[in-house]
């Protein structure tokens, strides 16, 4: 029997929504096809939204969603994606596979569609070949309410109001595609660029993201943040042009030259990828450790806005459009890494798991007018009971599972919260590949009152198909009982499950 002890009366935190986060770029059939299909399209859409698409990120409860990139915004310029459709400028997309690029899906598309998903608003500015003068306008465009060439310009093109611009990050991955700069030089660009993104709107601050490290790169968090306090005088003042620093892991079996596959991988393969996912925890542990020494209040969010699995094309896919199947180890990776942001919800204020669909780890897969929901979609529906909870304080036994020395793993991991109601969620993943676990979760000081569990499970490489949309869903969870202030349950191999309290 695994000990699971929650303390209620011990708050760590509150879990932003946005640690729910999700990107999409112009890569691949992740906007066309994926999201935007055109006004004229036999699939059903809403101005050239697809319906289905929508609704189902609408049921996962999406939060934020960042665009246009990635690599793709650091050679997109906005002016290109206004306007009538037929006048929009064509171009070549240099990083993803070398397709044209129309345009056609632009500023009012993108706003449009976080409109429709009422979700909050991450733009990506151009520092790697874009301007001062670009990224000012772009905000004035989006955000100013008054007189002005960019307001009139916006009206002009079909939008009266000023839109409300949640992110904005100056510049992407400046440390390789977004411009290959030193720490030293971004930050001096960071400094300059950052002070043209004004705030029209009092009552709707912009909060603006300085681009972070890639993994385990201390060096570029230390530097930025020391270059950034140095001229501020006081961290007060610097907190003043930084609200978020931007964090990029990315979950490979192997290595960048060789990924590993999406499907049919094996038992070694297998705690490979969820050993790596696990470096989640210790990036977040160096990278805030730095930050706290600069920021001790924590008033400067980590954005881990780039995360998930990355393995080779699938068989006869362009190699330049990132397509993956998604199984139940994905699944398995989601649940870990948003227990790990939970955890971690004090310095952690956003997490984009990248890309929404049809790239990398998405939630959605489409095949014209087809959609599936992929395995990490039902876990991130499932973990949407955590959205603008309090993070209770938790912990669980554990025990390592896995092959060799060099691939073993935790058992279990978890984290638990509590709603504005009262109800207590916990979230469990069980990471062996054949081993059920017994846990026993303790509530400290409160009586349990009932329990509803659900869960995704599956084996190792079980995965949903246009054929079979269903093979990996939510199902209902009934190995489960509870007397005073303990949940007993056994809770299967390779699987993700949450169960919620009433006390």
């Amino acid at each position: 029997m695994y000990r699971h002890i929650v303390n209620p009366g011990i708050k760590k935190g509150h879990i932003n929504p946005e640690i729910q986060g999700h990107f999409s770029e112009h890569l691949g059939r992740c906007i066309y096809e994926g999201i935007y299909v055109g006004e004229d399209s036999n699939i059903p859409n809403v101005k050239g939204m697809r319906t289905d698409v929508v609704k189902a990120l609408k049921e996962m409860k999406i939060p934020v969603l960042r665009w246009p990139g990635g690599c793709f915004a650091d050679e997109y310029h906005w002016m290109d994606g206004i306007g009538d459709k037929k006048d929009r400028k064509k171009m070549i997309n240099t990083n993803w596979g070398g397709v044209v690029e129309d345009n056609s899906f632009g500023t009012h598309e993108f706003m449009e569609l976080c409109s429709q998903l009422g979700c909050k608003t991450y733009v990506n500015g151009n520092v790697g070949s874009g301007t001062v003068r670009e990224m000012s306008e772009w905000v004035e465009y989006m955000t100013f309410e008054g007189v002005s060439p960019m307001s009139e310009l916006r009206r002009k093109n079909g939008h009266d109001e000023a839109w409300i611009l949640d992110y904005f990050a100056v510049g992407n991955e400046t440390w390789g595609c977004g411009g290959n700069m030193s720490p030293e030089y971004y930050s001096d660009l960071y400094r300059h660029y950052q002070t043209f993104v004004k705030n029209y709107n009092p009552d709707k601050k912009i909060k603006r993201l300085a681009v972070g490290p890639s993994d385990k790169d201390y060096a570029w968090t230390e530097t930025l943040l020391k270059k950034c306090f140095e001229r501020a005088g006081s961290w007060n003042n610097a907190h003043g042009f930084m609200d978020g620093l931007t964090l990029h892991y990315y979950t490979l079996p192997y290595d960048w030259s060789k990924k590993g596959a999406a499907t049919g991988f094996n038992e070694k393969e297998w705690y490979m990828t969820l050993r790596k996912t696990l470096y989640m925890e210790d990036y977040i542990n160096g990278h805030s450790a730095i930050m706290d020494r600069y920021d001790p209040e924590k008033q400067i969010g980590l954005m881990v806005d780039e995360w998930g699995t990355w393995y080779d094309v699938e068989e006869g896919t362009n190699p330049g459009f990132l397509y993956q199947q998604n199984t139940i180890r994905d699944a398995l990776v989601a649940g870990i890494n948003l227990n790990i942001f939970n955890k971690h919800c004090d310095r952690v204020k956003m997490a984009n798991i990248a890309q929404l669909v049809n790239v990398l780890q998405a939630v959605i897969l489409t095949e014209g007018e087809k959609m599936i929901k992929t395995p990490t979609y039902y876990v991130f529906k499932m973990y949407s009971a955590h959205q603008d909870n309090e993070l209770l304080e938790s912990m669980i036994d554990t025990k390592k599972v896995g092959i060799e020395d060099e691939y073993m793993v935790p058992n279990l991991t978890e984290s638990a919260s509590v709603d504005m109601g009262g109800k207590i969620h916990l979230t469990i993943t069980n990471l062996s590949l054949d081993e059920e676990a017994m846990v026993e979760s303790v509530l400290l000081g409160e009586s349990v009152k009932g329990v509803t569990a659900e869960i995704v499970k599956g084996k190792m490489d079980a995965h949903n198909t246009f054929d079979n949309p269903d093979e990996v869903k939510i199902e209902k969870f009934s190995n489960i009982s509870f007397k005073n202030d303990k949940i007993r349950y056994t809770i299967p191999p390779c699987s993700v499950l949450h169960i919620e309290a009433e006390v």
